[in-house]
């Protein structure tokens, strides 16, 4: 397993992030500013949905490059913990 805490793909998903940081700063100003809800549940979803990604690519990229379920029962624990998050 290794121990690196920085990826080829953080970059990227820190970017993901930030977007969907931004996204959810516009809705909270969306209800301040009390818009139609309709339109503040859709900025919701979008919301939502970035961040299931964003959850989903790091857990890939997690099992894809710091696990070796062929070498370690460590690793092999380690991926069935964080496949309950998929």
């Amino acid at each position: 397993m290794t121990n690196s805490p920085v990826h080829a793909t953080h970059p990227a998903l820190i970017a993901r992030l930030k977007r969907a940081d931004g996204h959810l700063r516009a809705v909270i100003a969306m209800i301040e500013a009390g818009k139609p809800c309709l339109e503040i549940v859709q900025q919701m979803q979008a919301v939502e949905k970035a961040v299931v990604n964003a959850k989903r690519a790091l857990i890939h990229d997690h099992m894809d490059h710091c696990l070796d379920v062929e070498g370690s029962e460590t690793d092999r624990a380690e991926l069935r913990a964080i496949a309950r998050y998929l």
